[in-house]
């Protein structure tokens, strides 16, 4: 391009040139985030059994001073573990290239998704941790269990078996600002790391004793993996699988009619079924001539999408099976995935600077054409003006 300017506009594209050179050199290199995973015995496993609660600690993150958003936890799968084609930032989306065990977003939900605003954000009234000025954060976080059931953006559930594939922490933008610097994956293993039920090592070892439920089980009972719907004999002793129950997840959806089946009761005997901590309850029901029940339970309008939890429990035989599954809200959720305009005070990426060398050299290109086009013209008004007095007659004097 230098060999079309005239001499004299040849500095100019330098100096445009050098100046962005300096910008460029100027944006530091962003470092990735880190996220450290931390159960309360010290470990970074997540129980095959029982569900985990582990204590999430991140740090160099992007703060954005009153920014809106911040970065939203969850414990799930991503298609590339080791790269970044998963990354909102990239392209990917929710059910196709990462999933995650959803639950609502407010701030009293089940701990299956946290959500941590930046400092001074109209949204850290909802949030459960604010991010420092310097990028840290700590918050908690609850793993229900090696099998979980995640929603995309349709509302179709698909199973994630985290004994087949490579699970862990995924940070990403919340309320659909997309930020490459605040996306990470840190993967977390499964491993036998209680003996029972946590809080429930005393019950365990004596089977009479222990607080129990109407059921007869354990207040925080062993989690049935992924929902498999495990039975469980009092005081939380497996039934070897008896007793299993299973939701029908086509129709569990805000302000629907859900329909579950059970079996491994003992016939005849009465069933009740019960939604989260009594939310909804359906019964007593019979159990069949096979010690199979059927049921419809309502599920209220205001609910919450996220992840709930049903139990049925035999009057008789004192077990009760469990399962985990996913509800969606009346309205697919969008949170996650509507574009948004990114906040105020992030740092240039490639693309603006790429955008001002062109506007750069855009500017010099039409300085120097002005230039040579305002010399033409003025050349041309001078030998028209020379052509014109060579034409006139002499002037005569007296």
């Amino acid at each position: 391009m230098s060999h079309l300017l005239a001499p004299t506009a040849r500095p100019l594209l330098a100096l445009a040139l050098a100046a962005t050179g300096v910008l460029a050199a100027a944006a530091p290199a962003a470092a990735d985030p880190s996220v450290s995973v931390t159960n309360d015995r010290g470990r970074s496993a997540a129980d095959l059994t029982y569900r985990t609660s582990f204590t999430v600690r991140g740090s160099g993150f992007q703060s954005v001073q009153g920014g809106f958003g911040g970065v939203y936890l969850a414990f799930g799968w991503v298609s590339d573990p080791g790269g970044g084609s998963w990354k909102p930032s990239r392209g990917g989306t929710s059910g196709d290239d990462y999933r995650y065990v959803p639950d609502s977003e407010t701030g009293s939900n089940a701990g299956y998704l946290r959500f941590v605003a930046f400092p001074g954000s109209s949204t850290a009234n909802e949030a459960h941790a604010v991010m420092g000025s310097s990028g840290s954060f700590e918050v908690d976080l609850v793993v229900p269990g090696p099998v979980f059931e995640s929603l995309d953006r349709d509302g179709n559930a698909t199973s994630v078996d985290c004994r087949e594939v490579t699970c862990g922490v995924i940070t990403f933008g919340a309320h659909g600002v997309r930020n490459a610097r605040n996306e990470s994956f840190t993967p977390v293993a499964f491993e036998d790391v209680y003996d029972a039920a946590p809080g429930d090592e005393a019950a365990a070892d004596d089977p009479g004793g222990g607080d129990t439920d109407s059921a007869g089980t354990p207040d925080d009972p062993q989690a049935a993996a992924g929902g498999d719907g495990r039975g469980q004999e009092k005081g939380g002793k497996q039934k070897g699988g008896a007793v299993r129950v299973a939701v029908d997840k086509r129709t569990a959806q805000a302000g629907h009619a859900m329909a579950f089946t059970a079996r491994g009761f003992t016939p005849g005997e009465q069933v009740v079924a019960v939604l989260d901590d009594g939310v909804v309850s359906l019964g007593p029901l019979t159990a069949g001539t096979g010690g199979e029940v059927a049921g419809v339970l309502p599920l209220p309008d205001d609910i919450g999408a996220g992840t709930h939890e049903l139990r049925v429990s035999g009057a008789a035989s004192e077990v009760s099976a469990r399962e985990r599954f996913p509800v969606a809200g009346s309205a697919a959720p969008t949170t996650t995935e509507a574009p948004e305009p990114q906040a105020a005070g992030w740092s240039l990426g490639p693309v603006p600077l790429s955008l001002l060398f062109v506007l750069l050299a855009t500017a010099v290109l039409l300085a120097v054409t002005g230039w040579r086009v305002r010399r033409h013209l003025r050349g041309r008004r001078t030998r028209r003006a020379r052509a014109q007095a060579a034409t006139e007659p002499a002037a005569v004097t007296a």
